[in-house]
């Protein structure tokens, strides 16, 4: 909402001035309280700066484009996680895990922020757009854009649910999935293998799906997404030989890799350009509330039945999500706006 109301570029700059102290912060901490508050701070940087690059991003391409675009933005983010994991791991190793790895943050949080003020506002081909698409609402509360993206239009509804699901799984995957394959007796460096592949199989394929939702249509590429995910969950959880595992781990990123960025473009499909920001602001909520859940739940089914049925329980909810895109979504590439917000921008006409 407040990239909305105030521009992209103002809360991309915001978003990085947040992420400057961490590194600071982190070496200088004196207790473990001060190592609370900048993981607090990291958390607005990252919720001001990524979400406002993925809107920003999305603004300035064609409707036809933005699966593609997504794609790119969502590869390129954790891409970056995986090589500064690389890079941290590697100068802790040599140098010692204090204070040097936080240093290539502080070069990065300086080359964000200094990035972020070269970047043009995108606000014009927003106005642009809304005019081209006769969808002129800006002004709206909190309580209406959040109600309208999480239950009250069926699109969105079914993207909102589909991205909390996304990360469901993947809550599952961080806590559950090691402590399931050390009980298969998978070496360390195994398990390593496995709980790495299916994430570089996740980033490098939304390349193509997003892509891929530009031509075929988002509802068919989220549905099957969902249901070859659920398939490589299960099949993790049922299967008995490192082969077998890294095949399942390969469908459960593709699954993954489909979804993702796919989704995101769907919300924006179906959102009003000048409330783009607030809408995916709203799915973006939910979506990485699914972190959290999807780690309780599997950390409960596990300790109520077993550390397979941990697993397999959480494809059995990638499976119901599928099926609840599909019966919910109406596919409406062509039309950037749901039903259910021209009927509200009728009535206030």
């Amino acid at each position: 909402m407040l990239n909305d109301r105030f521009g992209r570029k103002k809360i991309e700059v915001l978003g990085w001035v947040f992420g400057l102290p961490v590194p600071v912060v982190l070496i200088y901490a004196p207790s473990w309280e001060w190592v609370i508050f900048a993981n607090f701070i990291l958390g607005i940087n990252q919720a001001l700066a990524w979400s406002t690059a993925v809107t920003y991003t999305l603004d300035i391409v064609r409707q036809d484009q933005r699966g593609f675009a997504s794609g790119i933005n969502e590869f390129a983010g954790y891409l970056g996680v995986g090589v500064l994991t690389f890079i941290t791991s590697y100068i802790g190793a040599v140098y010692g895990v204090h204070p040097y790895p936080m240093v290539a943050g502080m070069i990065i949080a300086i080359a964000g922020t200094l990035l972020s003020l070269t970047i043009p506002e995108s606000h014009h081909h927003v106005k642009r757009e809304a005019i081209q698409t006769q969808n002129h609402q800006e002004e709206t509360s909190f309580w209406d854009v959040f109600t309208l993206a999480s239950f009250r239009d069926r699109n969105l509804f079914a993207c909102s649910q589909g991205g909390f699901v996304a990360n469901f799984t993947d809550g599952m995957a961080w806590g559950l999935l090691p402590l399931f394959l050390h009980s298969k007796g998978l070496s360390l460096s195994q398990i390593g293998w496995v709980a790495t592949f299916y994430p570089m199989v996740w980033a490098f394929s939304q390349l193509a799906t997003g892509l891929m939702s530009d031509k075929l249509g988002r509802k068919p590429v989220i549905v099957n997404g969902f249901l070859i995910q659920g398939v490589g969950i299960i099949g993790i959880a049922l299967s008995s030989s490192f082969t077998l595992w890294m095949f399942f781990a390969f469908l459960f990123g593709l699954g993954k890799g489909m979804v993702y960025p796919t989704l995101i473009a769907a919300v924006s499909d179906n959102s009003p350009p000048l409330r783009r920001g607030s809408i995916l602001g709203v799915y973006r909520l939910w979506r990485d509330w699914g972190y959290a859940f999807g780690a309780l739940f599997a950390g409960v089914v596990a300790d109520l039945v077993s550390l397979r049925w941990g697993v397999g329980a959480t494809g059995l909810v990638a499976f119901v999500s599928g099926i609840v895109f599909f019966s919910l979504h109406r596919h409406n590439l062509s039309n950037p706006a749901s039903s259910q917000v021209q009927k509200e921008q009728g009535r206030n006409a």
